[in-house]
């Protein structure tokens, strides 16, 4: 009986061990991906981040927002340039590339790439897919300016 009793606590000791690591690890893994799970970071957002120093320059990010109303112009290198506003902060964009075929003033877009110098250098660009569609913080900034009510359809162009 005492060797039964003895296998009984070795067991449920493994089990405990056991569920301890599954949660450390999961726990880790949790922190390891805490700001890679962030779909986008709207240019407000971006800009506080980078001043802190939470947003290195050599960290990979995406922004995503508006482009801005006139901002759009192809360089003679070939780039072409852009501003991404939330309505609250703008950030002018860079992108070596072929642009997505939707993509074009007033509408949403999430950028790719790098936060540097007060400029983001975009590696891709991915347009809005819908024409309902506008991005959670940048619908709250639109809010919070007055620019949008919801009750009255979509979101109006940025300019």
């Amino acid at each position: 009986m005492a060797l039964a009793g003895a296998r009984k606590r070795t067991r449920i000791r493994l089990i405990a061990v056991g569920a301890a690591a599954l949660t450390a690890a999961t726990v880790l893994v949790g922190v390891a991906f805490n700001d890679a799970i962030v779909f986008f970071h709207p240019p407000t957002e971006l800009l506080q981040k980078a001043a802190s120093g939470e947003i290195a320059p050599d960290r990979r990010v995406r922004l995503g927002g508006l482009v801005a109303a006139g901002s759009v112009d192809n360089a003679p290198d070939g780039s072409v340039l852009f501003t991404v506003t939330d309505t609250e902060a703008d950030i002018p964009v860079r992108f070596d590339g072929v642009l997505p075929s939707l993509f074009r003033e007033g509408q949403g877009v999430v950028a790719e790439g790098y936060f540097r110098n007060g400029r983001f250098e975009a590696a891709d660009v991915l347009a809005r897919h819908d024409e309902n569609y506008v991005p959670k913080e940048v619908a709250e900034a639109l809010r919070r300016s007055g620019q949008w009510k919801p009750e009255t359809g979509a979101p109006p162009r940025v300019e």
